[in-house]
Protein backbone atom coordinates (compact mmCIF):
# COMPACT_ATOMS: atom_id res chain seq x y z
CA UNK A 1 0.00 0.00 0.00
CA UNK A 2 1.67 3.22 -1.18
CA UNK A 3 1.89 6.29 1.01
CA UNK A 4 1.52 9.84 -0.31
CA UNK A 5 4.20 12.10 1.15
CA UNK A 6 3.25 15.59 2.28
CA UNK A 7 4.68 18.51 0.28
CA UNK A 8 7.64 20.41 1.76
CA UNK A 9 7.03 23.57 3.71
CA UNK A 10 8.67 26.84 2.56
CA UNK A 11 9.81 29.07 5.41
CA UNK A 12 11.45 32.50 5.47
CA UNK A 13 14.49 32.70 3.20
CA UNK A 14 13.11 30.19 0.74
CA UNK A 15 14.41 27.17 2.66
CA UNK A 16 12.64 23.90 2.02
CA UNK A 17 11.87 21.98 5.18
CA UNK A 18 10.34 18.50 5.21
CA UNK A 19 7.24 18.27 7.41
CA UNK A 20 7.46 16.30 10.64
CA UNK A 21 6.06 12.79 10.26
CA UNK A 22 3.30 11.78 12.63
CA UNK A 23 4.81 9.87 15.50
CA UNK A 24 3.79 6.20 15.36
CA UNK A 25 1.84 4.71 18.22
CA UNK A 26 3.77 2.75 20.82
CA UNK A 27 3.45 -1.07 20.72
CA UNK A 28 1.38 -1.03 23.89
CA UNK A 29 -1.08 1.48 22.42
CA UNK A 30 -1.41 -0.55 19.24
CA UNK A 31 -2.01 -3.71 21.28
CA UNK A 32 -4.65 -1.94 23.35
CA UNK A 33 -6.34 -0.70 20.15
CA UNK A 34 -6.42 -4.23 18.74
CA UNK A 35 -7.79 -5.52 22.05
CA UNK A 36 -10.60 -2.94 22.06
CA UNK A 37 -11.48 -3.83 18.48
CA UNK A 38 -12.40 -7.30 19.78
CA UNK A 39 -15.78 -6.28 21.15
CA UNK A 40 -16.52 -9.61 22.83
CA UNK A 41 -13.25 -9.67 24.77
CA UNK A 42 -13.40 -5.98 25.64
CA UNK A 43 -16.98 -6.21 26.94
CA UNK A 44 -16.05 -9.35 28.88
CA UNK A 45 -13.21 -7.48 30.58
CA UNK A 46 -15.55 -4.61 31.53
CA UNK A 47 -18.14 -7.04 32.90
CA UNK A 48 -15.58 -9.01 34.91
CA UNK A 49 -14.03 -5.88 36.41
CA UNK A 50 -17.51 -4.56 37.20
CA UNK A 51 -18.50 -7.77 38.99
CA UNK A 52 -15.23 -7.81 40.91
CA UNK A 53 -15.63 -4.14 41.81
CA UNK A 54 -19.13 -4.81 43.12
CA UNK A 55 -17.87 -7.74 45.19
CA UNK A 56 -15.31 -5.47 46.88
CA UNK A 57 -18.24 -3.71 48.56
CA UNK A 58 -19.87 -6.95 49.70
CA UNK A 59 -20.06 -5.79 53.32
CA UNK A 60 -22.11 -2.79 52.24
CA UNK A 61 -24.29 -4.62 49.72
CA UNK A 62 -24.99 -7.78 51.72
CA UNK A 63 -24.93 -7.63 55.50
CA UNK A 64 -27.27 -8.53 58.33
CA UNK A 65 -26.21 -5.40 60.22
CA UNK A 66 -27.66 -1.98 59.36
CA UNK A 67 -25.23 0.48 57.87
CA UNK A 68 -26.48 3.40 59.99
CA UNK A 69 -28.93 3.52 62.91
CA UNK A 70 -30.51 6.45 64.72
CA UNK A 71 -32.14 5.25 67.90
CA UNK A 72 -33.58 7.52 70.59
CA UNK A 73 -31.61 10.50 69.34
CA UNK A 74 -28.24 8.73 69.11
CA UNK A 75 -26.40 7.56 66.00
CA UNK A 76 -24.85 4.10 65.69
CA UNK A 77 -22.90 2.33 62.96
CA UNK A 78 -23.55 -1.39 63.49
CA UNK A 79 -21.60 -2.33 60.36
CA UNK A 80 -18.39 -1.46 62.20
CA UNK A 81 -19.67 -1.78 65.79
CA UNK A 82 -20.76 -4.77 67.85
CA UNK A 83 -23.70 -3.51 69.86
CA UNK A 84 -25.64 -5.42 72.52
CA UNK A 85 -29.35 -6.03 72.21
CA UNK A 86 -30.00 -3.79 75.22
CA UNK A 87 -28.89 -0.77 73.14
CA UNK A 88 -32.08 -1.08 71.10
CA UNK A 89 -34.51 -1.96 73.84
CA UNK A 90 -33.78 -5.67 74.16
CA UNK A 91 -33.40 -7.70 77.35
CA UNK A 92 -30.04 -9.44 76.87
CA UNK A 93 -26.46 -8.09 76.66
CA UNK A 94 -25.68 -10.41 73.75
CA UNK A 95 -24.96 -8.97 70.27
CA UNK A 96 -28.11 -7.67 68.65
CA UNK A 97 -29.82 -9.81 66.02
CA UNK A 98 -31.06 -7.29 63.50
CA UNK A 99 -33.31 -9.89 61.84
CA UNK A 100 -35.27 -10.23 65.08
CA UNK A 101 -38.76 -8.77 64.50
CA UNK A 102 -38.65 -7.19 67.96
CA UNK A 103 -35.42 -5.29 67.24
CA UNK A 104 -36.65 -4.31 63.80
CA UNK A 105 -39.89 -3.06 65.32
CA UNK A 106 -38.01 -0.86 67.77
CA UNK A 107 -35.83 0.57 64.99
CA UNK A 108 -38.93 1.31 62.89
CA UNK A 109 -40.69 3.37 65.58
CA UNK A 110 -41.25 7.09 64.92
CA UNK A 111 -38.08 9.08 65.46
CA UNK A 112 -35.83 6.10 64.87
CA UNK A 113 -34.09 5.24 61.62
CA UNK A 114 -32.14 2.27 60.21
CA UNK A 115 -30.47 1.97 56.82
CA UNK A 116 -30.13 -1.69 55.83
CA UNK A 117 -28.01 -3.25 53.10
CA UNK A 118 -29.83 -4.09 49.84
CA UNK A 119 -29.48 -7.77 50.76
CA UNK A 120 -29.89 -7.92 54.55
CA UNK A 121 -27.82 -11.08 55.07
CA UNK A 122 -24.16 -11.77 55.75
CA UNK A 123 -22.63 -14.98 54.40
CA UNK A 124 -22.65 -16.38 57.95
CA UNK A 125 -26.21 -15.30 58.74
CA UNK A 126 -28.69 -18.02 59.60
CA UNK A 127 -32.23 -16.74 59.34
CA UNK A 128 -33.94 -18.27 62.37
CA UNK A 129 -37.11 -16.37 61.52
CA UNK A 130 -37.59 -17.90 58.06
CA UNK A 131 -41.11 -18.99 57.16
CA UNK A 132 -40.02 -22.08 55.19
CA UNK A 133 -37.78 -25.02 56.14
CA UNK A 134 -34.22 -25.08 54.83
CA UNK A 135 -33.12 -25.18 52.12
CA UNK A 136 -35.76 -22.61 51.18
CA UNK A 137 -36.63 -21.76 47.59
CA UNK A 138 -36.08 -18.25 46.18
CA UNK A 139 -38.52 -15.73 47.59
CA UNK A 140 -38.90 -12.05 48.38
CA UNK A 141 -37.11 -12.74 51.66
CA UNK A 142 -34.13 -14.61 50.10
CA UNK A 143 -33.77 -13.68 46.45
CA UNK A 144 -31.82 -16.83 45.50
CA UNK A 145 -33.04 -19.02 48.33
CA UNK A 146 -31.10 -20.50 51.23
CA UNK A 147 -28.76 -23.45 51.62
CA UNK A 148 -29.35 -26.44 53.87
CA UNK A 149 -28.26 -24.44 56.92
CA UNK A 150 -30.47 -21.44 56.28
CA UNK A 151 -27.75 -19.14 54.93
CA UNK A 152 -28.57 -16.77 52.11
CA UNK A 153 -27.20 -18.04 48.78
CA UNK A 154 -26.90 -14.57 47.20
CA UNK A 155 -24.68 -13.43 50.08
CA UNK A 156 -22.51 -16.54 49.85
CA UNK A 157 -22.18 -16.15 46.08
CA UNK A 158 -21.15 -12.51 46.42
CA UNK A 159 -18.54 -13.17 49.09
CA UNK A 160 -17.46 -16.41 47.43
CA UNK A 161 -16.90 -14.64 44.11
CA UNK A 162 -14.61 -12.12 45.80
CA UNK A 163 -12.70 -14.83 47.62
CA UNK A 164 -12.24 -16.83 44.41
CA UNK A 165 -10.93 -13.85 42.45
CA UNK A 166 -8.53 -12.82 45.23
CA UNK A 167 -7.30 -16.39 45.44
CA UNK A 168 -6.81 -16.57 41.68
CA UNK A 169 -4.95 -13.24 41.57
CA UNK A 170 -2.53 -14.33 44.29
CA UNK A 171 -1.93 -17.73 42.72
CA UNK A 172 -1.48 -16.25 39.23
CA UNK A 173 0.99 -13.70 40.60
CA UNK A 174 3.07 -16.45 42.22
CA UNK A 175 2.73 -18.58 39.06
CA UNK A 176 4.13 -15.72 37.03
CA UNK A 177 7.02 -14.84 39.34
CA UNK A 178 8.17 -18.44 39.74
CA UNK A 179 7.69 -19.29 36.07
CA UNK A 180 9.47 -16.20 34.78
CA UNK A 181 12.37 -16.64 37.22
CA UNK A 182 12.84 -20.33 36.43
CA UNK A 183 12.33 -20.05 32.67
CA UNK A 184 14.58 -17.01 32.28
CA UNK A 185 17.52 -18.67 34.06
CA UNK A 186 16.99 -21.87 32.13
CA UNK A 187 16.73 -20.20 28.74
CA UNK A 188 19.42 -17.57 29.14
CA UNK A 189 22.28 -19.77 30.35
CA UNK A 190 21.23 -22.76 28.19
CA UNK A 191 23.79 -25.59 27.93
CA UNK A 192 24.06 -27.88 30.94
CA UNK A 193 21.98 -25.49 33.02
CA UNK A 194 19.10 -25.89 30.60
CA UNK A 195 19.50 -29.67 30.46
CA UNK A 196 19.54 -30.10 34.25
CA UNK A 197 16.60 -27.76 34.84
CA UNK A 198 14.62 -29.36 32.03
CA UNK A 199 15.04 -32.80 33.60
CA UNK A 200 13.73 -31.41 36.90
CA UNK A 201 10.79 -29.85 35.06
CA UNK A 202 9.94 -33.19 33.43
CA UNK A 203 9.99 -34.97 36.80
CA UNK A 204 7.93 -32.24 38.52
CA UNK A 205 5.36 -32.08 35.72
CA UNK A 206 4.88 -35.87 35.75
CA UNK A 207 3.40 -35.72 39.24
CA UNK A 208 -0.41 -35.99 39.41
CA UNK A 209 -1.07 -32.45 40.59
CA UNK A 210 -4.68 -32.91 41.72
CA UNK A 211 -3.85 -36.03 43.71
CA UNK A 212 -0.86 -34.31 45.29
CA UNK A 213 -3.08 -31.40 46.31
CA UNK A 214 -5.63 -33.78 47.79
CA UNK A 215 -2.94 -35.63 49.76
CA UNK A 216 -1.28 -32.48 51.08
CA UNK A 217 -4.64 -30.87 51.93
CA UNK A 218 -5.61 -33.96 53.91
CA UNK A 219 -2.31 -33.94 55.82
CA UNK A 220 -2.49 -30.27 56.85
CA UNK A 221 -5.34 -28.20 58.21
CA UNK A 222 -6.60 -26.43 55.08
CA UNK A 223 -6.63 -22.66 55.01
CA UNK A 224 -6.53 -19.93 52.39
CA UNK A 225 -2.77 -19.30 52.42
CA UNK A 226 -1.87 -22.99 52.47
CA UNK A 227 -3.93 -23.53 49.32
CA UNK A 228 -2.29 -20.54 47.65
CA UNK A 229 1.15 -22.02 48.36
CA UNK A 230 0.22 -25.56 47.29
CA UNK A 231 -1.25 -24.47 43.96
CA UNK A 232 1.65 -22.10 43.29
CA UNK A 233 4.37 -24.73 43.60
CA UNK A 234 2.68 -26.86 40.93
CA UNK A 235 1.26 -24.26 38.55
CA UNK A 236 4.31 -22.38 37.28
CA UNK A 237 5.47 -25.00 34.77
CA UNK A 238 3.48 -23.69 31.81
CA UNK A 239 4.75 -20.12 32.09
CA UNK A 240 8.31 -21.36 32.66
CA UNK A 241 8.22 -23.30 29.38
CA UNK A 242 7.11 -20.25 27.38
CA UNK A 243 9.65 -17.96 29.02
CA UNK A 244 12.43 -20.50 28.43
CA UNK A 245 11.59 -20.64 24.73
CA UNK A 246 11.59 -16.85 24.45
CA UNK A 247 14.94 -16.51 26.21
CA UNK A 248 16.50 -19.24 24.08
CA UNK A 249 15.41 -17.34 20.98
CA UNK A 250 16.33 -13.84 22.11
CA UNK A 251 19.71 -14.65 23.67
CA UNK A 252 21.23 -15.12 20.19
CA UNK A 253 19.94 -11.87 18.69
CA UNK A 254 22.16 -8.93 17.80
CA UNK A 255 21.00 -6.57 20.55
CA UNK A 256 21.94 -9.13 23.21
CA UNK A 257 25.33 -9.67 21.65
CA UNK A 258 25.86 -5.90 21.55
CA UNK A 259 24.95 -5.65 25.24
CA UNK A 260 27.48 -8.36 26.08
CA UNK A 261 30.13 -6.57 24.00
CA UNK A 262 29.48 -3.40 26.01
CA UNK A 263 30.25 -5.31 29.19
CA UNK A 264 26.77 -5.38 30.69
CA UNK A 265 26.13 -8.02 33.33
CA UNK A 266 23.96 -11.07 32.80
CA UNK A 267 21.42 -9.71 35.26
CA UNK A 268 21.13 -6.42 33.38
CA UNK A 269 20.79 -8.17 30.03
CA UNK A 270 18.13 -10.51 31.34
CA UNK A 271 16.04 -7.88 33.13
CA UNK A 272 16.46 -4.85 30.89
CA UNK A 273 16.84 -6.31 27.41
CA UNK A 274 15.46 -9.84 27.07
CA UNK A 275 12.64 -9.96 29.63
CA UNK A 276 10.59 -7.02 28.23
CA UNK A 277 10.71 -8.72 24.81
CA UNK A 278 9.66 -12.09 26.25
CA UNK A 279 6.54 -11.14 28.21
CA UNK A 280 3.98 -11.53 25.42
CA UNK A 281 3.20 -15.22 26.11
CA UNK A 282 3.17 -14.50 29.86
CA UNK A 283 0.57 -11.75 29.52
CA UNK A 284 -1.65 -13.82 27.25
CA UNK A 285 -1.59 -16.74 29.72
CA UNK A 286 -2.68 -14.74 32.79
CA UNK A 287 -6.48 -14.88 32.19
CA UNK A 288 -6.28 -18.64 31.61
CA UNK A 289 -4.18 -19.04 34.75
CA UNK A 290 -6.84 -17.13 36.69
CA UNK A 291 -9.53 -19.43 35.35
CA UNK A 292 -7.46 -22.49 36.22
CA UNK A 293 -6.86 -21.29 39.78
CA UNK A 294 -10.57 -20.64 40.30
CA UNK A 295 -11.39 -24.11 38.96
CA UNK A 296 -8.80 -25.73 41.24
CA UNK A 297 -10.11 -23.96 44.34
CA UNK A 298 -13.68 -24.91 43.45
CA UNK A 299 -12.67 -28.55 42.97
CA UNK A 300 -10.89 -28.74 46.32
CA UNK A 301 -13.80 -27.06 48.10
CA UNK A 302 -16.22 -29.45 46.43
CA UNK A 303 -14.21 -32.37 47.81
CA UNK A 304 -14.09 -30.79 51.27
CA UNK A 305 -10.32 -30.21 51.11
CA UNK A 306 -10.34 -26.48 50.41
CA UNK A 307 -10.96 -23.47 52.61
CA UNK A 308 -12.14 -24.02 56.20
CA UNK A 309 -15.78 -24.81 56.90
CA UNK A 310 -17.99 -21.74 56.98
CA UNK A 311 -15.92 -19.79 54.47
CA UNK A 312 -18.02 -18.63 51.49
CA UNK A 313 -17.08 -21.02 48.72
CA UNK A 314 -18.51 -21.88 45.31
CA UNK A 315 -17.28 -25.45 45.62
CA UNK A 316 -19.02 -25.89 48.97
CA UNK A 317 -22.28 -24.65 47.44
CA UNK A 318 -21.92 -27.13 44.57
CA UNK A 319 -21.40 -29.88 47.13
CA UNK A 320 -24.59 -28.82 48.88
CA UNK A 321 -26.42 -28.90 45.55
CA UNK A 322 -25.23 -32.47 45.02
CA UNK A 323 -26.47 -33.48 48.47
CA UNK A 324 -29.82 -31.71 47.97
CA UNK A 325 -30.82 -32.45 44.39
CA UNK A 326 -34.39 -31.31 44.98
CA UNK A 327 -33.11 -27.84 45.92
CA UNK A 328 -32.35 -26.99 42.29
CA UNK A 329 -31.67 -23.31 43.07
CA UNK A 330 -28.44 -24.14 44.89
CA UNK A 331 -26.77 -25.93 41.98
CA UNK A 332 -28.34 -23.74 39.30
CA UNK A 333 -27.25 -20.38 40.70
CA UNK A 334 -23.79 -21.56 41.77
CA UNK A 335 -23.07 -23.30 38.48
CA UNK A 336 -24.32 -20.25 36.59
CA UNK A 337 -22.04 -17.91 38.55
CA UNK A 338 -19.05 -20.19 37.99
CA UNK A 339 -19.72 -20.51 34.26
CA UNK A 340 -20.09 -16.75 33.82
CA UNK A 341 -16.87 -16.09 35.74
CA UNK A 342 -14.79 -18.60 33.78
CA UNK A 343 -16.36 -17.68 30.44
CA UNK A 344 -15.51 -14.00 30.90
CA UNK A 345 -11.90 -14.84 31.75
CA UNK A 346 -11.53 -17.15 28.73
CA UNK A 347 -12.98 -14.53 26.38
CA UNK A 348 -10.60 -11.91 27.78
CA UNK A 349 -7.70 -14.33 27.30
CA UNK A 350 -8.67 -15.02 23.68
CA UNK A 351 -8.91 -11.30 22.91
CA UNK A 352 -5.60 -10.62 24.63
CA UNK A 353 -3.91 -13.40 22.68
CA UNK A 354 -5.22 -11.98 19.39
CA UNK A 355 -4.14 -8.46 20.34
CA UNK A 356 -0.55 -9.60 21.02
CA UNK A 357 -0.33 -12.01 18.07
CA UNK A 358 2.99 -11.24 16.25
CA UNK A 359 1.42 -12.04 12.89
CA UNK A 360 -1.10 -9.24 13.30
CA UNK A 361 1.66 -6.87 14.33
CA UNK A 362 3.53 -7.66 11.11
CA UNK A 363 0.35 -7.21 9.06
CA UNK A 364 -0.18 -3.76 10.53
CA UNK A 365 3.42 -2.83 9.84
CA UNK A 366 3.09 -3.88 6.21
CA UNK A 367 -0.02 -1.72 5.62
Amino acid sequence: MSRVSAPPVIVAGGTLVAPLAASPQSPSRRAWRRFRSNRLGYVSLILFLTLFGVSLFAEVLSNDKPLVVRFEGRWYFPIVQTLPETTFGGDFPTPADYLDPFIRGNLAKPGNFALYAPNPYHYTTINYFAKEPNPAAPSAQNYLGTDDRGRDILARLLYGFRLSVFFALLVAALYTVLGVLYGSIQGYFAGWTDIAMERFTEIWSSMPILYMLIILSSLFSPNFWLLVGLLSIFGWLGIAAYVRAEFLKNRTLDYVRAARALGQSNRTIMLRHILPNSLTPVVTLIPFELAGAIGALTSLDFLGLGVPAGTPSLGELLSQGKENLYAWWISFTTFGALVVMLLLLVLVGDALRDALDPRKVLQEGAE
